[in-house]
């Protein structure tokens, strides 16, 4: 097989061994409610639209992913940054000292009626909430750590109490490169109260999902983290909570557990192959973190038609190669990250279509467990997996070095599971055939006798590869409403 730079090569879908042995289980939080049971999919607004997105653009692309990718599992819909700044649209605007922001009676953001109509009659996003949820989707929304400065310049009440912006604001903390807030100091009485009428607010506009900025880095800012955690349990909807930006600290991981579902691993990243390579090392760290309800995030998918109004950027399609998007999505989900895709989606092309519906891999980002890298040798990085049931067992090789492989080998004993896996448009050419044949000569070299593979029913391809090196179909079974199919080979 010869292995192309920078391609994820084979995401394997295994074949179970007799000698094969069963993977620790990641490591659950007691006690913590599951809001996000699997890795949050869904379209966020900021790599194709910045700070200048509309509503009739985010309607747009939920109604392409209503009709098109809901059946895969892709359900929210993530307006970022600048839905409550008129005429914000440039990097310039967007770093000014004073950013305009519109705020209410009680200091908090609203929203902008230019750029989402239906907001005109003070309803805020619950009108576009409402259209959502009629589609079947969820509405998540960014917001800023910390008291816009419009509330702390006019002093605004703070609702329900007797305190005030200036009562709370901490004017020595400030974020690093959004200059649109305060930080608020969590010990000072009516603090905790600004954030609960923050989330008493969105719970108002039925949002579902709150990804909330200037948390992790440069500073760790732990108490107003925690303010925002219980506000937003306090209500009785329930709100995905991700923190941003990365890279979080990992020794604070037992609290992140505690009051996240998901947050950053990295720096805001983008479609650049060197980028890329430095997402291997960072889920290297956390996978071991790795659990349901609570998420490492590598990052959205800066894949497809992006960089229409983009703080980054001029229109392009992505800047990563087809191989490179092939690695991007096998680690994204061999590691369990959540997946946010950033491009246009009515202008979606062919190629990342196809990539965000292949059903297999994103099954694997949904419904695996033991998730791991076996090894990274010289820039040849292997991760595992084994599905919920562990009938099925994954192998993504991934090729990072700047060279061309003719060929890689290593020991069976390394994993105890063999499989195959082609991409599709190389699939009819037997090459799964031979690369059966190829692993079942391994496994007569470690002196396994009897080989157990699985396939799904449906996939008459893989049942003709296992029967032409001998497979016998011993029986059938259910697997999650799905027909698997159980061959025996003898070697």
């Amino acid at each position: 097989m010869n292995i192309k730079t920078s391609i994820a090569i084979g995401l394997l879908i295994l074949l179970l061994c007799s000698n094969c042995t069963n993977v620790n289980k990641t490591n659950q939080p007691e006690s913590t409610a599951i809001l996000a049971e699997r890795p949050p999919m869904g379209w966020n607004s900021w790599i194709c639209f910045g700070t200048s997105v509309t509503e009739d653009e985010v309607k747009a692309n939920a109604d392409f992913m209503a009709e098109n990718l809901k059946k895969y599992g892709w359900e929210y819909i993530v307006i970022d940054a600048g839905w409550y700044a008129p005429g914000m649209e440039t990097l310039e605007q967007y770093e000014s000292a004073t950013p305009h922001q519109i705020i209410d009676k009680f200091g908090r953001l609203i929203v902008d009626a230019e750029k989402f109509p239906s907001a005109k009659n003070g309803e805020g996003l619950k009108p576009l909430a409402d259209y959502l949820h009629s589609r079947g989707l969820k509405l998540g929304i960014h917001i800023m750590r910390g008291i816009p400065i419009q509330a702390v310049e006019a002093n605004t009440p703070i609702k329900g109490t007797s305190y005030r912006a200036r009562d709370i604001v901490n004017t020595d903390s400030r974020c690093k490169w959004y200059f649109g807030f305060y930080g608020i100091d969590t010990s000072k009485p009516g603090a905790q109260e600004y954030y609960d009428s923050l989330f008493e607010l969105y719970e108002s506009w039925g949002i579902d999902y709150v990804k909330a900025d200037d948390l992790l880095s440069p500073i760790y800012a732990h108490d107003e983290i925690e303010a925002i955690t219980k506000a937003a349990r306090k209500g009785k909807r329930p709100i995905v909570l991700s923190l941003s930006p990365g890279p979080a600290p990992v020794e604070n991981i037992k609290h992140l557990q505690s009051v996240a579902q998901l947050w950053r691993i990295s720096e805001d990243f983008w479609d650049n192959w060197e980028a890329l390579k430095e997402q291997f090392p960072l889920c290297r760290k956390w996978q071991k973190y790795i659990c349901k309800g609570h998420w490492p995030d590598a990052d959205m998918l800066p894949i497809g038609p992006m960089a229409q109004r983009a703080m980054r950027g001029t229109p392009r399609m992505s800047n990563f190669t087809p191989d490179e998007q092939y690695t991007m999505l096998t680690l994204w989900a061999m590691f369990r990250s959540p997946l946010m895709i950033g491009c246009n989606l009515p202008e979606i092309d062919d190629f990342t279509l196809n990539l965000i519906t292949n059903k297999e891999v994103l099954d694997i980002n949904q419904y695996s467990k033991g998730n791991k890298e076996l090894f990274d040798r010289n820039g040849i990085i292997a991760w595992y997996a084994q599905s919920e049931d562990e009938l099925t067992h994954y192998i993504a090789i991934f090729n990072t070095t700047d060279k061309d492989i003719e060929s890689y080998t290593f020991p069976l004993q390394t994993i105890n599971y063999i499989g195959d896996g082609v991409r599709p448009s190389e699939r009819r050419k037997g090459y799964a055939t031979a690369m059966i044949a190829l692993a079942l000569d391994e496994c007569r070299k470690l002196g396994i006798e009897k080989v157990l593979m699985v396939c799904n029913k449906e996939n008459t391809g893989s049942a003709k590869s296992i029967q032409n090196n001998g497979g016998v179909l011993e029986n059938e079974i259910n697997v999650e409403g799905e027909t698997v199919q159980r061959y025996w080979i003898q070697l």
